[in-house]
């Protein structure tokens, strides 16, 4: 080894060590705000898995619901069961409280059902606090049923409002701000948006209205760049041809739909990846596009994640039962795909009892490509953030498995080529710039701590 290489070895090893020391010394503090201060603060790339839905907090929903009556919308919420239907004629939504319906729906109702709403905007203080908790997993006693059988159940007319689509995007982009976050993949419904009559917005002008509304000045100024996936519900009768169109709608505005994504239980037999791979080859006789797909988000060992691999996926969402196939877990080691990991959706949806069960640190550590990603963090009520954390505390990441895990989710996006090496050079800039100001002063004593919700609160309990 000459003399030169030997130099420029430990020149880069020295600046490594000093670059890891301050954040071992951080952690071994066992101060967990200051910790929590620093993850917060340091630069992020993006939000991979990210259900646009599910990841607006309820009071964000709740504004955005009054604002729709500018917009010509009549929104009205469930508070109360009068027993109005017979006992035959009653089904699940029916029983639920603050369930949302359109003014058109409304009106079809009789006079006993009218009764049981009131217009959004009228709720009392009560009727509010209750509106706004049935929008979030905030019990012990609710998990995964709660949530897939009652929580979007309960959006109804304001997940298939277009403008509320739209103008979540952007309650959605500047939460990600807030966490130091550049890059976001969402999914998005385009599909069953209704006018005030009630009449069906097609599609294609449900994407128009979400392209114009992310071209306007507040979306721009967030400094989150944003892309869209298409989502199919998988279990459904109709799930082949829903498929069929939204991959025809995605190739036909790949500007601003980057790929197309499945979700749904998985624990509902109907929707298995087997389902669609003659339907997937079918359409890729024509066109190719990205498929981030839900896979492995179960409790029980099964061929998921291999299957879903099949109908030509990139990226798995979760992956937590690919640690029960031994031959595919070496597969992956070093890439082609990458899982997306949902440390605290696996949590609250009792896919794992504890974070020790959780295979995140495996995937991480034997080479397996993975990123932090939300989910549903509205629905969590946690942040970009709060997953972070959650992994350096549970898992001792050192800081390159922490920069790792931000560059990881830049490079295995479906944005454009361009705009993906503009955002790998500018993450790289800040976290750079941000490890160089760690190790001389750390983050200013009078920095406010940033605001924290109920999930990382209640779990570690280091909020005021």
């Amino acid at each position: 080894m000459t003399r030169s290489l030997t130099l420029l070895l430990t020149c880069l090893f020295a600046t490594t060590t000093a670059r890891a020391d301050w954040f071992e010394a951080l952690k071994q503090s066992g101060d967990d705000r200051a910790l929590y201060r620093v993850l917060h603060a340091m630069p992020k790339g993006g939000d991979l898995h990210n259900h646009n839905s599910g990841s607006i907090y309820p009071e964000d929903w709740l504004e955005i619901a009054m604002g729709l009556k500018d917009k010509g919308y009549r929104i009205y919420t469930k508070v109360r069961i009068n027993n109005c239907r017979e006992y035959a004629k009653i089904d699940r939504d029916y029983l639920l409280m603050f369930r949302n319906i359109d003014g058109f729906e409304y009106d079809q109702l009789g006079e006993c059902e009218r009764s049981e709403h009131v217009p959004i905007e009228q709720m009392s203080d009560a009727q509010k606090a209750g509106w706004l908790e049935s929008l979030v997993l905030d019990d012990p006693t609710e998990g995964r049923h709660e949530f897939f059988e009652t929580h979007w159940q309960r959006m109804n007319a304001l997940y298939t409002n277009p403008y509320a689509r739209a103008e979540s995007l952007i309650y959605n982009m500047r939460g990600l701000a807030e966490d130091k976050a550049m890059y976001l993949e969402v999914m998005v419904g385009v599909q069953f948006a209704r006018r005030p009559d009630g009449s069906l917005i097609p599609p294609q002008e449900m994407i128009d209205i979400l392209r114009e509304r992310l071209q306007q000045p507040d979306a721009i100024a967030t400094g989150v760049t944003t892309r869209l996936q298409f989502m199919v519900l998988r279990f459904t009768p109709y799930a082949e041809q829903e498929l069929r169109t939204l991959y025809g709608l995605a190739v036909a505005n790949r500007d601003l739909v980057v790929g197309l994504n499945m979700a749904g239980r998985e624990d509902d037999d109907k929707g298995h990846p087997r389902r669609f791979v003659e339907t997937y080859r079918e359409l890729r006789q024509k066109h190719a596009l990205p498929l981030s797909i839900h896979g492995g988000e179960v409790d029980e060992p099964n061929d998921h994640v291999r299957d879903t691999l099949l109908l030509g996926a990139t990226r798995i969402g979760h992956g937590l039962n690919l640690i029960t196939d031994d031959e595919l877990m070496l597969d992956m080691r070093y890439g082609p795909y990458l899982i997306e990991i949902n440390l605290i959706s696996n949590l609250l949806l009792e896919y794992v009892v504890d974070y020790t069960q959780h295979p995140f640190p495996e995937y991480l550590r034997v080479g397996i490509p993975v990123a932090l990603s939300t989910d549903d963090r509205g629905m969590w009520d946690s942040t970009l953030t709060d997953e972070f954390f959650v992994a350096v505390k549970e898992y001792n990441l050192t800081w390159d498995e922490v920069v790792l895990l931000s560059r990881n989710s830049l490079d295995y996006a479906f944005v454009e080529a361009p705009v993906k090496q503009q955002l790998r050079e500018r993450f790289d800039r800040k976290i750079k710039a941000f490890e160089r100001r760690m190790a001389r002063s750390g983050l200013a004593k009078t920095d406010k701590f940033p605001d924290t919700r109920n999930f990382i609160c209640a779990r570690y309990s280091f909020c005021d």
